[in-house]
């Protein structure tokens, strides 16, 4: 189904789990069992930390839990899929045997992304866009899991460095390849959702086009759109001030989740899920009557 504003409106497939979208906008909570992402870095290191937050993520009502091993700041060391896998298993398995809350896996290595789904996962959220390893897509689609697959502008020269360029348009451009290597590979496309990958080497200004032209990036309502911009450099800029409080992002990226809402997005992506739920819920009953 296509919307009147041409936003998707359906149901997303991962595995045995059929996520509806188009009755209000929907939550993925963030938790990164990294040492060393850019916010959040050290504070989910084990089991027991994690669980909290997963628990808190629940309970202020996101819908999708995205659980990260790998901080995907470009100026910190890649690890191997064997530490990334050793970092985020053991939170999988304990999420899955308590709740069946859709869990997404953040990763671009086809090995880590078997092994999470091998433990429950049902969503793989590729930065890359399928472009990082041959075999993500084909193991994808072994399992019938979802995927999202992300505009990233440093993959193919980042687009900071040419700010004359049509975004949107080159968005367009390499996240129809995505798609195509994705059912190209027997993903289904009621599987598949797209993300304009904000600040994955843009500048601020071409944020900003992205976040406007988010409907053209679910392919006129072909595809649900995943808004990701929790604490980035984006939500920073906005604030106004260099010195800014980890509170204060959260309060910005809210507005910004009924921003990313009115402009089409599906689902966004976020730190603090609480206050992007409460400020959706007031948008969600004007928009859906809900």
């Amino acid at each position: 189904m296509i919307a009147s504003d041409n936003r998707y409106t359906g149901i997303y497939r991962c595995r045995d789990k059929e996520i509806l979208i188009g009755k209000k906008t929907l939550v993925m909570g963030i938790l990164n069992c990294t040492p060393d992402s850019f916010s959040d870095g050290g504070r989910f290191t084990d089991v027991e930390a994690c669980m909290r937050q997963a628990d808190l993520l629940i309970s202020s009502g996101c819908d999708v839990i995205d659980i990260g091993g790998e901080a995907t700041n470009p100026k910190v060391q890649p690890i191997t899929a064997e530490e990334e896998i050793s970092r985020i298993i053991p939170v999988i398995k304990a999420i899955r045997g308590k709740y069946d809350i859709p869990l997404s896996v953040d990763t671009y290595k086809a090995k880590t992304a078997k092994a999470a789904l091998e433990a429950g996962c049902d969503i793989i959220n590729d930065i890359t866009g399928l472009f990082g390893d041959s075999e993500m897509a084909k193991t994808t689609a072994s399992y019938n899991a979802g995927v999202i697959v992300m505009f990233n502008s440093r993959i193919f020269g980042a687009a900071e460095n040419k700010p004359d360029q049509d975004i949107l348009a080159r968005a367009e451009e390499e996240v129809s390849k995505s798609i195509k290597i994705a059912t190209d590979a027997g993903i289904s496309p009621a599987s598949i959702m797209t993300d304009p990958g904000i600040g994955f080497g843009t500048n601020r200004e071409q944020d900003g086009a992205l976040t406007e032209g988010l409907i053209r990036l679910g392919f006129d309502g072909k595809f649900p759109v995943l808004y990701a911009a929790s604490r980035k450099r984006y939500v920073r800029s906005l604030a106004g001030k260099d010195d800014v409080t980890e509170e204060e992002l959260d309060r910005i990226t809210s507005g910004l989740s009924v921003t990313a809402a009115a402009a089409g997005a599906a689902m966004v992506r976020v730190h603090d899920a609480a206050g992007s739920r409460q400020a959706l819920n007031a948008f969600d009953s004007v928009f859906y009557g809900s």
